[in-house]
């Protein structure tokens, strides 16, 4: 159930993806980085080659390479996604054409393309994983000149940004390379806003019918910690749990019922790791 629910999370995010590239990015020839970059950068020079078949070619000839060079380190849902994107784009281009733009305005098209974008990429890296292409490029050449992944995604990116460059002009280089920095921060943004959930800390005299309500209802763990009271220097116990936003909303609620005077403490995390949220491998 949760790998059927990871793939059907990685096919929306695709599809985000596949329609801010074709209507956004690919028509008003905004190169940023990756794959795609490169496909719209070739597709100029010989423009009967679609751009979703030109992805989908470089896909596979980079997975080979990976393959050979690096081993067998790309798992399915890499592989799902990157020939997922391809194959959208490559239908959208049969379906409705190429040239189809919903603004010719490049500023519009590279901040409406990238947010869009990049909330289907986070949507995709949310589920364990990524549309390839740029990554495997980055952990080749990691791997020839032990260069830091992170630092081999913004070179083969800056690389691409820059041909976009010389091939279409400054402005449009420079709006490419606009795009590849806003595109890091919707991803992040968007990873963060999926996985917030919430630290709570309980002080009440009812925290053992709090705490089964934690444990049995919500079906999460819960921590007594042993506190001590700043006045009246009596032993307070302090329940602490992490639940998401919805079982915020019932907990609080069901303090509200059984203890009208409980101290509630609230902090947003952005990420848990372990038995009932992400798996921490």
């Amino acid at each position: 159930m949760k790998k059927f629910k990871d793939y059907l999370q990685i096919t929306f995010g695709v599809l985000i993806l596949a329609f801010a590239t074709q209507f956004f990015l690919v028509p008003n020839k905004i190169a940023a980085g990756g794959v795609t970059g490169i496909a719209i950068i070739i597709n100029h020079f010989v423009p009967f080659l679609p751009i979703g078949s030109l992805m989908l070619g470089m896909n596979l000839i980079l997975f080979i390479i990976a393959f050979i060079v690096i081993g067998p380190q790309f798992g399915g849902k890499t592989i799902f996604a990157s020939l997922g994107l391809s194959g959208s784009i490559w239908a959208l281009e049969a379906f409705f054409g190429t040239g189809i733009a919903i603004t010719r305005d490049p500023m519009l098209a590279t901040i409406f393309g990238t947010l869009i974008s990049g909330i289907g990429m986070g949507v995709v890296f949310n589920a364990n994983s990524s549309t390839g292409g740029t990554d495997i490029l980055a952990k080749i050449l990691n791997k020839f000149v032990e260069m830091d992944i992170g630092k081999s995604l913004l070179m083969v990116d800056f690389v691409v940004t820059i041909t976009a460059g010389l091939t279409f002009g400054a402005d449009v280089g420079m709006y490419a390379l606009l795009a590849v920095v806003l595109n890091g921060f919707v991803i992040d943004y968007v990873i963060e806003g999926l996985n917030i959930t919430k630290q709570v800390m309980v002080v009440s005299n009812k925290f053992e019918v709090i705490g089964d309500y934690i444990m049995k209802d919500l079906d999460r763990g819960c921590t007594l910690l042993e506190g001590k009271g700043g006045y009246s220097h009596n032993k307070t116990p302090i329940l602490y749990a992490v639940v998401n936003r919805k079982e915020f909303i019932r907990l609080k609620n069901y303090i509200r019922e059984v203890d009208p005077s409980a101290f509630i403490s609230v902090i947003e995390v952005h990420e848990v790791l372990g038995n009932g949220f992400k798996d921490i491998t």
